[in-house]
């Protein structure tokens, strides 16, 4: 006889202020079968704080040993176990351990459900003062610049909000690529520490906000920037022009469909467009226009 499948609980746990826990998540901790931790020493200040007592067996589940204990918790489930996953600080996958368990689960039938909590992503955004309508989550950029510089100008232009993760001694790095890429001007915000007690919102310019943190900055960082303007035809100059071309070859496009691309997204004729990139180029070497 198989027995029914267990459920796997994805637990959102405060990304500051221990009170922010939701009720749920004591309730979850007590009763888990299993509850799998991305650092079980921070779960036992989290269980200690919220007078909780598992009765479970507790595991650690983090980016060293993900792969090789996804296959147990998955045995867990199938064999009817509650499988509680929290990590260290928000939502469980969010640039944390966790997505390939779900994954896993899902392909196997099981049921996935959470316990909402805290998340820094919403709370940044709440709070940065920019749009909030549309927004991009693009977790963590990479360490090398070059990669780095090459992510950014994948969404150079995009309109939607954006929000980053980053760590704090790679914070003025970030901000001075994003500010190279974006432009100085482009507003955004710098969330520090957020819920607890030195908690910060610097707002500004991207250039002005690199300045900053060129002084060093510490804690727990999430960075809000303003998507990229809307222009008509008119606000659209040879130079802007070429320079969507230019980021749009960086990340990879052949001239041609970069062109093409810049043309239709400007509602201009794509000989206008390729005009200002030979004109551009022409400049560059010191040739006069034919």
């Amino acid at each position: 006889m198989t027995s029914t499948p267990g459920t796997l609980v994805l637990a959102g746990t405060p990304i500051g202020d221990i009170s922010d826990a939701p009720p749920r998540l004591a309730e979850e901790l007590a009763g888990a079968d299993v509850v799998a931790a991305e650092d079980t020493r921070r779960l036992r200040r989290l269980t200690q704080a919220l007078g909780v007592t598992p009765k479970g067996r507790v595991v650690s589940y983090f980016e060293g040993n993900e792969a090789a204990r996804t296959p147990e918790l998955v045995e867990e489930l199938l064999g009817g176990a509650r499988v509680l996953l929290v990590t260290d600080a928000g939502m469980p996958s969010v640039s944390d351990p966790g997505y390939r368990l779900v994954a896993a689960a899902v392909e196997k039938d099981v049921k996935v459900t959470a316990v909402p909590g805290p998340s820094a992503v919403l709370t940044a955004l709440a709070l940065s003062g920019l749009p909030v309508d549309r927004f991009c989550f693009e977790g963590f950029l990479p360490r090398k610049a070059g990669e780095r510089l090459s992510r950014l100008r994948e969404v150079a232009e995009e309109r939607r909000t954006l929000v980053y993760f980053e760590a704090p001694h790679r914070l003025d790095d970030t901000l001075a690529a994003m500010a190279e890429v974006f432009g100085a001007d482009r507003r955004a915000a710098v969330c520090r520490e957020l819920t607890k007690t030195y908690e910060e919102v610097r707002r500004g310019g991207l250039g002005e906000l690199a300045a900053w943190a060129a002084e060093g900055v510490r804690g727990e960082i999430t960075v809000v920037v303003e998507g990229a303007p809307e222009r008509g035809p008119e606000e659209l100059d040879a130079e802007e022009l070429v320079r969507r071309v230019r980021v749009r070859e960086e990340a990879g496009e052949r001239r041609k469909e970069a062109i093409a691309a810049v043309a239709a997204e400007a509602g201009l004729p794509k000989r206008q467009v390729f005009d200002a990139v030979v004109a551009a180029k022409n400049a560059a070497s010191g040739k006069s226009p034919s």
